[in-house]
């Protein structure tokens, strides 16, 4: 590897970042931003304005254009809440923190040990109930695989329970004696080479599954569902029904843009629990509702994902809690829905539902509705991972040609994930703004689908820079194939970026974690450190950082909004 010279002579990645913040800014109608809350001045900062992400799309420059935005609607909020700065607020993101914020879930640590560290297990509480993690042969239900056409490939996905995506295409739900990496593909892909991707798909309708036909960008626009979705807005911000008057944010001490704001979370994995994790960074009191007996996650992800909150564990589909449920949701300004599409319906708590609480309470509501296929066409119900999106927009078959193969190969970072996840949290900022402005409730809506494509919108790099970038990836990298699972290419990709660009994971020193880039907390659940990646957005005249730690789910007992009175956490640098 070629690891330190330019990229080119010339390209800039904080021009670009910028060329698309004010492209976002530009199309401020289309995407629900109140123009006049984009007064502040969003200046793009980085150390050595390099390309990180050996991809052919603009990761770093298009997540940092999106920080940019939400920088720009907490510094109007903050504005509504402390008054106006002359001049504007200054909002500076940097796109070092950027880069990392793509898939900081990997690069949190509890005591030092990162996910890859077998010690790390002891630390976390074991929520992969049904073993879709931690048991290989049903993992690799989660997988691409070749069917029986030529050049035809379908993502299957066992989702976080992988006995009927096994069952399915005919094999057990469980099979103790393959435990070698290779065999267990292999016996899964010669079981998925019976079937064409449309058979697939059947089955998948059948089941209620979330795999997916590994399509070209071309073939997905040319789908019905791609047709009503290509031309769609990144992320929707609409009005709901009901008559509310303005909600005012409360005055008092506190300099934080979203102060005394009460979040409920209903999410689980990466992209739901990103928006609340945002939200957090802002003050929010965010308080995430699992059900631990019933409701699998991944264990290791909340360690970064749960930063800032609170956890409780409530079966809504019981009196008691609903009972609970529906007291904490008086209260709440948000709501973020990341469940399967329909769960949260089928339970009873509909986006007109939380309109007609909203109005009777007299005091506005933002409802946030993340997924993976989007909210229009005839595949919006569907359920879906990162890994999904990036094979329906056509993201799989770019990386694969980028990389020299003639086959699709999924990102090793959960791009998508954080990219939605900051969207997420641009439609509730949005919401609380105009909520506040305008009286009413808000219904925000964003999907990972919506993400790549305006990763597709904002175009690839040219070619001589992905030639550029292609040549100095190690030949481990290079040599990933499609049916490598995502944590084998996402383990290889890490230990690239972390050989290549040292200081962006360790100080100057070498020694020690970049403190400018990540901090370290105590946390009272784990009982010692945990460090994570700094906020990417500073807002000028707020304080934009948690005051708690990270914290596993269901970790506390008080399902109330009083419990946020207590900090038991503190940081540490």
């Amino acid at each position: 590897m070629d690891a330190g010279k330019p990229i080119s002579k010339g390209y800039s990645t904080r021009v670009e970042a910028d060329r698309i913040f004010n492209g976002l800014i530009n199309d401020a109608e289309r995407l629900n931003l109140p123009r006049d809350a984009l007064g502040s001045k969003v200046f793009f900062t980085s150390s050595a304005d390099e390309i990180y992400y050996p991809t052919p799309f603009k990761v770093t420059e298009t997540l940092a254009a999106l920080k940019g935005i939400e920088g720009a609607m907490a510094a109007a909020i903050a504005d509504l809440r402390f008054g106006a700065m002359p001049g504007g607020r200054e909002i500076r993101v940097s796109l070092e923190r950027a880069t990392l914020f793509g898939f900081q879930a990997l690069l949190a640590k509890v005591d030092g040990y990162s996910q890859s560290d077998p010690e790390i297990k002891r630390y976390l509480k074991d929520t992969d109930i049904h073993s879709a993690q931690s048991n290989l042969y049903r993992r690799r239900a989660a997988n691409m695989y070749r069917t029986k056409n030529e050049d035809e490939y379908f993502f299957l996905h066992g989702s976080l329970n992988p006995t009927k995506t096994l069952n399915m295409i005919g094999l057990p739900s469980h099979r103790p004696d393959l435990t070698e990496y290779h065999e267990i593909v292999d016996l899964i892909g010669t079981q998925v080479g019976d079937f064409s991707a449309a058979e697939l798909e059947d089955l998948n309708q059948e089941f209620g599954q979330a795999g997916v036909t590994v399509y070209t960008h071309e073939e997905f626009c040319a789908t019905p569902h791609g047709k009503a979705n290509v031309n769609e807005p990144w992320w929707t911000v609409s009005r709901m029904p009901g008559d509310v008057p303005p909600t005012p944010f409360q005055t008092g001490k506190s300099n934080r843009a979203l102060g005394g704001i009460k979040v409920l979370e209903l999410c689980c994995v990466i992209a739901g629990p990103v928006i609340g994790r945002i939200l957090a960074e802002y003050g929010a009191d965010v308080l995430k509702i699992t059900s631990f007996s019933s409701v699998p996650d991944v264990p290791f992800f909340q360690v970064d994902g749960n930063m800032g909150k609170h956890s409780v564990d409530l079966d809504l589909k019981t009196p008691i809690g609903r009972q609970k449920f529906e007291k904490l949701l008086e209260g709440a300004d948000v709501v973020i829905d990341g469940f399967r599409p329909g769960v949260l319906e089928k339970l009873g708590y509909t986006s007109s539902s939380l309109s007609d609480m909203a109005t009777r309470r007299g005091k506005g509501i933002v409802y946030v509705d993340e997924n993976c296929f989007g909210h229009m066409g005839r595949w919006a119900g569907r359920p879906g991972w990162q890994q999904i999106a990036d094979c329906l927009t056509g993201f799989a078959w770019e990386f694969g040609k980028f990389l020299g193969h003639r086959e699709p190969i999924v990102s090793p970072w959960p791009i998508a994930d954080y990219g939605a996840g900051c969207m997420g949290a641009i439609t509730a900022l949005i919401g609380l703004y105009n909520r506040a402005r305008f009286g009413g409730s808000y219904h925000g809506k964003v999907s990972l689908m919506q993400f790549n494509l305006l990763l597709f919108a904002v175009g690839q790099y040219p070619e001589e820079i992905q030639a550029m970038l292609r040549g100095r990836v190690s030949h481990a990298f290079r040599s990933l194939r499609h049916c490598d699972g995502v944590d084998q290419s996402t383990r290889i990709a890490l230990a690239d970026m972390q050989q290549q660009f040292s200081e962006l994971f360790k100080s100057p020193e070498r020694s020690t974690p970049n403190k400018n880039l990540t901090e370290v907390w105590y946390s009272h659940c784990f009982r010692t450190d945990v460090e994570v990646v700094r906020s990417v957005a500073c807002v000028e005249g707020i304080e934009n950082c948690f005051v708690r730690a990270s914290r596993c789910n269901g970790a506390d007992s008080d399902p109330s909004w009083s419990a946020f009175q207590s900090v038991e956490d503190f940081r540490k640098v």
